[in-house]
């Protein structure tokens, strides 16, 4: 934007004007915005910016006329080497710019949302023009029906202009940009339910999740899982670590403790002998890389038994609304 202002700059007014008219409305905004910000130009400035104009424009006439080999071959013998690669390299971004680049920068759940309200034609050309990836979950957040409509419409679809592509493309960027500008903020959510339950007593918790477990159990798991989380087990008290720790295996701890933070590694440790902290930590050393899925899954199970150790009054976390705080 820069640039194009200081080329306008160089320009007569009324050349610089006819370019205007010629221009999108937002690019003209942004390039006046540039205008309004320059107080001098230096003449090797503007010299530099007029040179590099006047190249571009006539690689891509070089391009239109025979191709981009036949450019690159004519822009690498007229220009010298650094200002030929910089030509180059701005001409192979224009002439291969993706169609729709700007969709794979919109959060997915905003992109899903929005593409969902368009016209089965327009999310067809999307996909056709987006990576496979981004492709597949688009088509998947549809309904049944539009899904069919949709697949049918790319199968189908043959050469579009280039001039279509960019029409529908700016529509899109314009209605996307228009609600980006609208504030979305979450309220509420199984966060939200755990976070309350988490501060509430566990008196208030338990009787809720019980009553709450007879009607949806499913929503009472989500719940519990965001409750207590591993890196919580730093609000175990020290007897608990230990009650803990008889109910668990070195492997299935060392695999657990792959990723945990030093200070829960240290609680771990301080709470058991150290001839038995020694070896957990030898068994980390050897154990060599694991899966991330493997790893969650040995922190889920000494989560669970926590969890079954509070309920039974064997464990106490702090932070429960005070029912958890002990008295030495």
């Amino acid at each position: 934007m820069q640039k194009a202002a200081v080329m306008l700059l160089a320009l007569d007014q009324d050349v610089a004007a006819q370019i205007f008219r010629a221009m999108p409305r937002d690019k003209v905004e942004d390039i006046s915005r540039e205008i309004a910000n320059i107080t001098e130009i230096k003449p090797e400035t503007r010299h530099a910016v007029i040179t590099e104009f006047y190249n571009l424009v006539l690689a891509r006439q070089y391009a239109d006329v025979g191709g981009l080999s036949y450019a690159r071959a004519l822009i690498q013998k007229t220009l010298p080497p650094d200002e030929a690669r910089k030509v180059i390299a701005t001409l192979e971004t224009q002439i291969y710019e993706q169609p729709f680049a700007f969709l794979q920068k919109t959060e997915k759940e905003n992109l899903l949302m929005f593409l969902q309200e368009e016209h089965p034609q327009t999310i067809a050309l999307v996909l056709s023009h987006v990576p496979p990836v981004t492709a597949s979950e688009i088509l998947v957040a549809l309904d049944k029906e539009r899904q069919l409509e949709v697949v049918q419409r790319v199968a189908t679809m043959d050469q579009t202009s280039p001039e279509v592509i960019k029409e529908v493309e700016r529509g899109l960027e314009n209605r996307l940009a228009g609600l980006a500008t609208e504030r979305f903020e979450r309220v509420g959510g199984v966060q939200a339910v755990a976070e309350i339950l988490n501060l509430a007593g566990r008196g208030t918790e338990k009787a809720i999740m019980e009553s709450l477990e007879e009607q949806d159990p499913e929503l009472v798991e989500s719940i519990r899982r965001l409750m207590f989380v591993f890196e919580d087990i730093l609000r175990v008290n020290d007897k608990g670590i230990q009650s803990v720790l008889k109910e668990i295996d070195n492997a299935e701890l060392g695999l657990s403790l792959r990723t945990a933070s030093d200070e829960l590694k240290e609680k771990i440790y301080k709470n058991m002998s150290e001839r038995a902290a020694q070896l957990i930590k030898e068994e980390m050393e050897f154990m060599g890389p694991v899966r991330v899925s493997d790893v969650e899954n040995a922190q889920q199970k000494v989560v669970d038994i926590v969890r079954r150790l509070e309920d039974a009054g064997e464990l106490f976390i702090s932070g429960k609304g005070g029912e958890g705080e002990l008295i030495e």
